[in-house]
């Protein structure tokens, strides 16, 4: 196990990082080595907001009427006889007796109440008190009340976060989804960053962060489409746009405008250049929709959130770049065929002589991010190709790049995403290999057998 990567370990070829196919091999220039990302290929729109649920109000309960008991009366005429007197005088005693007991019982049932109303309010305080120092995870309608996890410990910058179920046209998403993973993100990273923004995704994300009141920043995603003439840019601008109206930027970052869309363009018109006509042409199409966002945001009185692009490692284009505030780069040793041992310093070269020395030579110098680094922990039989890289998708290899990445890189500077949250299993069935397999957790959120570093 390695204890932190090297900066002397030798540059290699650029590599492409894009979905899975079967065309080549990892050692053949003429395949591809490349990663999945979420399609967003539909017209349908979600763009109701989420709402967060509210505990029912308690109604008072009325108070039982409690009739006074009357005393009776008996209009009987007077008869001169001692036996009467005594009769008379004896019923007088038996109808105060009668009503003595009454009232004495009425006493006692209202200092019965009286007691009971003071056992209760000591009682309410007690349990008041003791709510305030309960136990994480005992107010199920407090989201910001929830278990911490021994196990996690917030050492990464940041994270890829693609909430499940946010793919259209099923949108399987929802709040109560979303908060349990922020509660376990926030355990161990403060930032994430999301891919696009279909189905309501940056609402919900929004929505949970306020909700569970956790240190968690975002950046949002509007993940184009270069063949629907701006459809999918459109409806997402105004999912992130009634997001920002509805929950506000106080946790927002930055706009991501573009997912591998350079790449995906030059990859379609068999190029490789990003700054070639193809990379232009993607460019030209690119460039706009980061003007239109830094418009939008400025128009709400968001100047101050930055807009950015992200695309794979080596295809940047360099008039995008130049456009925006920040650039994302996806830099994989796993589809460089990078053993476990070299992954952690050949990543950090890669980045630094490919990503950061391109952005150094431009004139707005923009920031930039790893957008995408991890290991994978499988593989699916469906795609699978034996000849991946020299070491095995396994999770103590994920293990050890962890140990040899995370941290180094922090200390360095290097803002990263690692990649990513937890497994997607729909990626098996769409692309295969090990596509569905990168997760820090698996699919039903449990903590893969790995053991987080302090940074």
């Amino acid at each position: 196990m390695q204890s932190g990567y090297s900066s002397s370990m030798q540059q290699v070829a650029p590599y492409r990082d894009t979905p899975t196919t079967s065309t080549g091999t990892p050692n053949d220039p003429s395949g591809l080595a490349i990663h999945a990302h979420s399609p967003f290929d539909s017209s349908h729109d979600l763009s109701s907001q989420p709402t967060l649920r509210n505990p029912p109000t308690n109604q008072p309960q009325p108070v039982p009427y409690m009739p006074v008991p009357q005393p009776g009366y008996q209009n009987i005429e007077s008869r001169n006889s001692d036996w009467l007197e005594q009769s008379q005088r004896a019923s007088k005693r038996s109808r105060r007796i009668v009503i003595g007991s009454v009232i004495a019982l009425i006493l006692l049932i209202a200092a019965g109440v009286a007691l009971g109303v003071t056992l209760s309010k000591k009682s309410s305080s007690n349990n008041s008190s003791s709510s305030s120092s309960a136990p994480a995870g005992t107010n199920p309608n407090d989201p910001s009340n929830f278990p911490k996890n021994s196990a996690l410990v917030n050492s990464f910058y940041g994270i890829a976060y693609t909430p499940l179920g946010s793919q259209l046209p099923d949108c399987g998403n929802s709040l109560t989804e979303v908060i349990e993973d922020i509660q376990l993100l926030s355990q161990i990273t403060t930032t994430i960053r999301l891919y696009g923004a279909d189905c309501n995704q940056s609402s919900l994300v929004l929505a949970a962060i306020q909700a569970t009141k956790v240190n968690m920043s975002v950046y949002l995603g509007n993940y184009p489409d270069a063949t629907d003439n701006g459809t999918a840019y459109e409806r997402q601008k105004g999912e992130i746009q009634t997001a920002l109206q509805q929950y506000g930027a106080a946790n927002v970052l930055g706009v991501t405008v573009g997912n591998e869309f350079i790449l995906d363009y030059i990859t379609n018109a068999g190029q490789t250049d990003p700054n070639g006509s193809a990379g232009q042409a993607a460019a030209a199409m690119l460039i706009p929709w980061i003007s239109d966002t830094r418009s939008m945001l400025s128009s709400m009185g968001m100047s101050n959130v930055l807009v950015g692009n992200a695309d794979a490692g080596s295809y940047f284009n360099n008039e995008v770049l130049s456009a925006v505030d920040y650039g994302m780069a996806n830099v994989h040793p796993w589809f460089a065929n990078q053993s476990i041992n070299d992954a952690a310093g050949w990543t950090a070269d890669f980045f630094a002589s490919t990503d950061v020395a391109l952005a150094q030579s431009l004139s707005n110098k923009p920031k930039m991010f790893i957008a995408e680094t991890g290991w994978p922990t499988g593989s699916s039989s469906f795609n699978a190709n034996p000849n991946d890289g020299p070491s095995l998708a396994s999770v103590q290899n994920l293990q050890i790049f962890i140990d040899t990445f995370a941290c180094q890189a922090t200390k360095n500077g290097t803002g990263y995403f690692f990649f990513e949250f937890s497994d997607e299993p729909w990626k098996n069935v769409t692309y295969g290999g090990v596509e569905g397999y990168w997760g820090l957790f698996d699919a039903n959120k449990n903590l893969k057998n790995i053991t987080i570093p302090t940074c």
